[in-house]
């Protein structure tokens, strides 16, 4: 199953020049999500971790089921002011505009390893914020695994040279 047939795109969301990749059309088909899940188990397995964290709010979707299948605590990386306890918060750029996500202080203990899962790479500065997030908590950052990476706009040689490791399912040029 060749999982770029499941993904939509639209123009000029959200903003003129942007075509964006909707992840809707496969999460909304059974067996496309099942195997975009599966293919995220599958790499997840070349990993040492101890729990998995996902970007809001797209990333929740394939994480808690991953999380699920392989019985790995999940930890949410939120907005600003959505985590109700203390919290860890960084802001980044995004190629539209800028952000802040948190992440609970109590979510990551000291050395524990931490696979990341979101549903796109584009820029990588909100990966990159994840990644400081699990840094910020005293963990390490297993890897990352994305459904979507848009290669030309270098979130993943970004990540790279960071010296993550970095997987993706499908790969799209970014516009």
């Amino acid at each position: 199953m060749d999982l770029k047939d499941y993904i939509r795109s639209i123009p000029d969301y959200p903003k003129k020049g942007i075509l964006f990749r909707d992840i809707t059309t496969l999460i909304k088909d059974k067996d496309a999500f099942s195997e975009c899940i599966n293919q995220i188990v599958k790499k997840s397995k070349n990993y040492n971790f101890d729990k998995i964290a996902a970007i809001e709010s797209r990333g929740f979707v394939f994480a808690s089921a991953v999380s699920y299948i392989l019985r790995k605590p999940f930890i949410m990386l939120r907005k600003k002011n959505k985590l109700p306890a203390d919290v860890h918060s960084i802001d980044f750029e995004l190629e539209y505009g800028t952000a802040t996500i948190e992440v609970h202080k109590d979510s990551i203990n000291k050395n524990e390893n931490v696979l990341i899962i979101d549903d796109l790479i584009a820029t990588g500065g909100t990966a990159e914020a994840a990644a400081k997030l699990v840094e910020i908590s005293k963990g390490k950052v297993a890897a990352f695994i994305f459904v979507i990476n848009l290669f030309d706009l270098g979130g993943c040689d970004k990540l790279v040279r960071k010296n993550f490791k970095v997987e993706n399912l499908i790969e799209f040029p970014g516009h």
